[in-house]
């Protein structure tokens, strides 16, 4: 460590350690703050670290992706296999073609009419070649697993497992994995070039192998543990020791055994946890080990979220932005996601406002960060700072629009499930 840096640790140490601190209580009592407000944590989190950064003292430390791509590239991936951990946990309800109808329209339909749609407007409104706009169009598909905890199941044991929060929840749990396929396709064109070969290539290894690794590994390896936890060894289970860290050490390995086999961590982990808690349905150490991921989960996210205030005060993250950065931006929230979400909902039954909601709140986070500092570590993209000021803007107007917005049209849509109950449960 430079002799400069160290001595600004030990200068700022106190310092620091009050922010720490007052970070970690934030974790603990924001969330009752802000949830009958039109906030979110995400918001709160931002606003503390522009207000941070904006300080001459600390403007210095304020990071920019394109800068240190690596560590961003990793602090994403660690925050997001801990939130698919958490979402995993939280489901209740057994696989099934009926009862996950709505997660597999928005897997199969919105997913990759959004990658098209934003592939498209890529290469015309920004003007970026095949490889960069998909790379581009494939970090933005997928709804966040970590900011969009607000609409999703609050907890296992939650009376508000609607079909809305279970469709959000399932499909950000889901389709972090199913764009990876699309963002190792923009890496093999960024190399090698648009050719049947590699596509091919894509299509058997991409496409087919690491999916079929991830889904049994992820399967196996939730079983094992949950076999481990609760069964083994005889008269003494390890889920009676009631340590939460049990969900990190699973999630944690669960991703890394499964990414040295060659397959998909994301899909590893979330199908794990869907594993797990199955494992003993209703068991109280079910709850603990989600209750501790969730809380390893907002920590990591505000932490994340304070640096990314930082970026666009002082860190020049959005310091490129024109109007074609602005109309993309505009286009990817505001028409593609709430129409190609619309669209997938089609004939699934569901009301107008179910429908609406769903298909409005694709919150874009810390995962399209991953995903793009991911791509750029590996392959030759165009244009490197404009594509984060791109992508910095839309997480940003989501993080803001989607935060103000949740808390009054999700008691909406409970007053609404509420009343079709009551009608339902009336005596003729």
């Amino acid at each position: 460590m430079p002799d400069a840096a160290a001595f600004d640790i030990v200068r700022f140490y106190i310092p620091i350690l009050l922010g720490l601190g007052g970070l970690i209580l934030l974790v603990a009592w924001l969330p009752l703050v802000v949830r009958k407000l039109p906030l979110s944590l995400p918001i709160l989190c931002v606003g503390i670290g522009m207000a941070v950064f904006s300080w001459t003292i600390f403007a210095d430390y304020a990071p920019h992706p394109a800068k240190t791509p690596v560590l961003v590239e990793k602090a994403a991936e660690l925050i997001v296999i801990v939130s698919l951990m958490g979402a995993g946990l939280k489901i209740e309800r057994p696989f099934g073609w009926q009862s996950w109808s709505l997660t597999w329209r928005l897997i199969a339909i919105a997913m990759p009419l959004t990658i098209i749609a934003l592939t498209v407007a890529g290469q015309t409104v920004l003007g970026l070649g095949l490889a960069t706009a998909l790379v581009l169009a494939a970090s933005l598909a997928p709804t966040d697993p970590v900011l969009a905890s607000d609409i999703q199941i609050e907890h296992p044991r939650s009376n508000q497992d609607d079909e809305t929060r279970f469709a959000l929840t399932s499909e950000a749990g889901l389709n972090d994995a199913a764009a990876f396929p699309f963002v190792h396709l923009a890496i093999a064109l960024s190399v090698a070039g648009l050719s049947s070969a590699t596509l091919s290539d894509w299509a058997i290894d991409s496409l087919l192998v690491k999916v079929a690794v991830g889904t049994v590994s992820g399967l196996a390896l939730g079983w094992a543990f949950g076999w481990i936890i609760y069964q083994f060894p005889r008269g003494t289970r390890l889920s009676r020791t009631g340590d939460g860290f049990v969900a990190l050490g699973a999630t944690l390995s669960i991703y890394a055994l499964t990414e040295l086999l060659h397959g998909y961590g994301f899909l590893a982990v979330f199908l794990a946890g869907l594993m797990l808690r199955r494992s003993a349905r209703g068991h109280d150490y079910n709850d603990r080990m989600h209750d501790f991921a969730d809380e390893v989960e907002r920590l990591l996210m505000m932490a994340l979220l304070v640096f990314f205030g930082g970026m666009l005060v002082a860190g020049g993250l959005l310091a490129n932005l024109g109007w074609r950065e602005v109309a993309f931006a505009a286009l990817t929230i505001f028409i593609v996601r709430p129409l190609v979400g619309w669209i997938s909902l089609a004939g699934s039954g569901r009301s107008g406002l179910e429908r609406f909601v769903i298909s409005f709140f694709g919150i874009r986070g810390l995962g399209s960060v991953y995903y793009l500092a991911y791509a750029i570590n590996h392959g030759r993209f165009e244009q490197e700072v404009s594509l984060w000021s791109t992508l910095g803007l839309v997480i940003l107007v989501s993080i803001l629009l989607h935060g103000v917005t949740v808390t009054p049209f999700m008691r909406r849509l409970d007053e609404a499930t509420e009343g079709e109950v009551e009608k339902r449960d009336a005596p003729a």
